[in-house]
């Protein structure tokens, strides 16, 4: 789910390239340390990369472009009725980890004065032999009620240079291995704690283990193929909300409109995007698939992928030079070519370009669905490097409102839930940025009782939010008195230290845009900081004063880290996906030249009418008399390009 749609790119670390390629920052060490402590290195200061602005169509330069090509649709036609591309983008860049006593971190003082902690309360009874100490440690009490505070093990952050280079594993530690991606969609550069993201026994790395499925095929690599079943029952319940894409399936069987392509694939592995994939194959693709996200790859699916002959390269909790291998298994590999690219915050698109350039003389099209990854493209179009047509499916009308908005509105507090029990009612929260995500959290938490306040930068958005009964406020203004700090920009250091010093105690804070440099997590990796693991992506960061915060998903995407979104919006944005890739795939030589492309309508208008039987929905039909009064097509499009609902 991306962050408010006028935001701009998501964090990531790249490396150095050569030639035409990238230039970008080294990939920072696997950090490797005791089991309750985390080890960070330095990062690269990330380069400033002024905006760019979005392309759209003219009505004539979209004409060429709104029907699918006829080898491509003829069977699915619904009834009747600015900056360097050589940087990563502005989001794209990895915060720099400071290091002792240097850097911002270390001239800002914590916040001043004594927080009460609800572990400070102390029993008189005698009898207790044990009790809380008042700043949290435990209490020893004697039969003649002497009190003794009994040792703590506080977990510290400690640092270290030292380096290991993308070809090695890290080490694994007790019970649980560091997670950590050098991806910035995905994660931060540095973990605060071990993984607490799987339950299994088993800490074997999945890149250890030699797996075949039930026809003996071992290429993918996932945590335990075994979990199969499991994932295919997952899978056959998302069908049952994924009506478009089953429609799909059914309209296009005999022409194959996919037949003969080569897709390779890098998004969130869930559920969801299993029947899309299955979907691709059944409409003729070949696929082969890595995660874009750490944490959000559910095991049995991939597992039930993996068992049905795709080839799959994730698990949950990879580390960083995991993550950049199973990208790698995905493209490099003998006697298969990719020609098109499905891409997920630009990574894949990225890799291919710094790795393997030669790849993009038979790839056809990249269809990227991220605000990140789609700003990377149109750097790379406005310098004249993009060497293949891209569709940006992101700012297409079906997944703005649908994806973000909808979506968004219900996921919030599914994942505050989980990963709180916290109620909403009388709760203060400034939800930072009031674009489609934005509009969709403070929906949500106005109907559940909360107070919301709302930052934005675009008048027309702080006119909306002022419209819809929100006080527009800056951050500063708010940030002492706020339970829950939420943020949907896109950007990067919307929160900064400065924010999270003055925080009252006990905040959560949280982000529900695409980026993770949104909170400056970076800037908690201090020594005179204590981390706390609680639960699954749950940490206190608690101050020398005691003060804590509640930190979630490490400042990740709350609701695909924490929680799960809605499959029927999903439907929605895979079916957009599955139709960009068909029309980039089947369009005639010409169509489309080295440029970004926005999604065009008439496919828009598609994908939302296979969604309405759902809803036993019926639309008006024109009549000739009205048609020709408004100047359209009786089947449509029914809005110009530039027309944004």
């Amino acid at each position: 789910m991306e962050g408010r749609s006028g935001g701009m790119g998501e964090g990531r670390g790249r490396e150095a390239g050569g030639g035409a390629e990238p230039e970008l920052e080294s990939e920072p060490a696997v950090a490797v340390g005791a089991v309750m402590s985390v080890q960070v290195v330095s990062a690269a200061a990330a380069a400033k990369v002024p905006e760019v602005e979005l392309k759209d169509l003219s009505p004539s330069e979209a004409e060429p472009q709104l029907g699918l090509s006829t080898a491509a649709v003829s069977a699915m036609a619904p009834p009747a009725g600015g900056g360097d591309p050589e940087a990563p983008a502005p989001a794209a860049e990895r915060p720099p980890a400071p290091g002792p006593g240097s850097g911002p971190a270390a001239a800002l003082s914590p916040a001043a004065g004594k927080v009460p902690q609800a572990s400070a309360m102390k029993r008189s009874d005698p009898h207790h032999q044990h009790q809380r100490h008042r700043d949290g440690g435990e209490a020893l009490v004697s039969p003649d009620g002497t009190v003794t505070e009994a040792p703590r093990t506080v977990k510290k952050i400690q640092f270290a240079d030292q380096k290991q280079e993308f070809n090695k594993r890290p080490t694994k530690i007790g019970r649980r291995s560091l997670s950590r991606s050098i991806s910035q969609s995905s994660t931060d550069s540095y973990s605060s704690a071990a993984s607490y993201t799987d339950s299994s026994d088993d800490e074997t790395s999945p890149r250890d283990k030699q797996q075949k499925n039930s026809k003996g095929n071992s290429d993918f690599c996932v945590k335990n193929i075994k979990q199969a079943e499991f994932g295919r029952r997952e899978i056959e319940i998302a069908e049952q909300e994924m009506p478009a894409l089953m429609a799909l399936r059914k309209r296009a069987q005999g022409e194959k409109p996919l037949a003969g392509a080569k897709i390779v694939g890098c998004t969130h592995i869930t559920a969801q995007t299993a029947v899309l994939m299955e979907t691709l194959g059944a409409l003729g693709a070949q696929c082969r698939w890595a995660a874009c996200n750490i944490y959000s790859t559910l095991n049995e699916v991939a597992a039930a992928l993996a068992e049905s002959g795709f080839p799959v390269f994730a698990w949950k909790g990879e580390s960083e030079d995991d993550f950049w291998w199973c990208i790698d298994r995905c493209v490099n590999v003998e006697g298969w070519q990719p020609n098109m690219i499905l891409d997920d915050g630009g990574d894949l698109t990225h890799w291919i370009y710094k790795k393997y350039p030669n790849m993009f003389k038979k790839i056809k099209g990249i269809v990227e669905e991220s605000v990140t990854g789609v700003h990377r493209l149109y750097q790379l179009s406005k310098a004249g490097k993009l060497c293949v047509p891209a569709m940006n499916v992101n700012d297409s009308v079906t997944k703005q409102k649908f994806d973000n908005l909808y979506c968004c509105r219900e996921s919030i507090l599914d994942g505050l839930k989980r990963t709180t029990d916290m109620m909403f009612g009388g709760k203060q929260v400034v939800v930072c940025g009031y674009g489609e995500v934005g509009k969709g959290c403070c929906a949500a938490l106005k109907a559940m009782g909360s107070i919301v306040y709302v930052t934005e930068i675009d008048p027309i958005c702080a006119l909306q939010a002022c419209m819809d009964g929100f006080r527009l406020v800056k951050l500063n203004e708010v940030i002492r008195q706020v339970d829950i700090v939420i943020t949907c920009t896109g950007n990067k250091n919307v929160v900064t230290r400065e924010h999270l010093d003055r925080m009252k105690n006990s905040c959560i804070v949280c982000n529900m845009g695409h980026s993770n440099t949104e909170i400056d997590v970076a800037s908690l990796r201090t020594p005179e900081l204590t981390w706390e693991r609680v639960r699954s992506q749950v940490d206190h960061v608690i101050w020398p004063d005691g003060k804590r915060i509640v930190l979630l998903a490490e400042g990740r995407l709350l609701n695909l880290s924490c929680s799960t979104v809605p499959t029927f919006v999903l439907s929605i944005t895979a079916t957009t996906q599955a139709l960009a890739l068909i029309e980039l795939y089947n369009a005639p030589e010409g169509r489309y030249k080295q440029d970004v492309y926005l999604l065009p309508k008439k496919m828009d208008e598609y994908v939302a009418s296979l969604h309405l039987p759902t809803f036993d929905a019926h639309l008006t039909e024109l009549t000739d008399e009205q048609a020709k009064y408004l100047g359209l097509n009786k089947n449509g499009p029914f809005k110009p390009n530039y027309y944004r609902y």
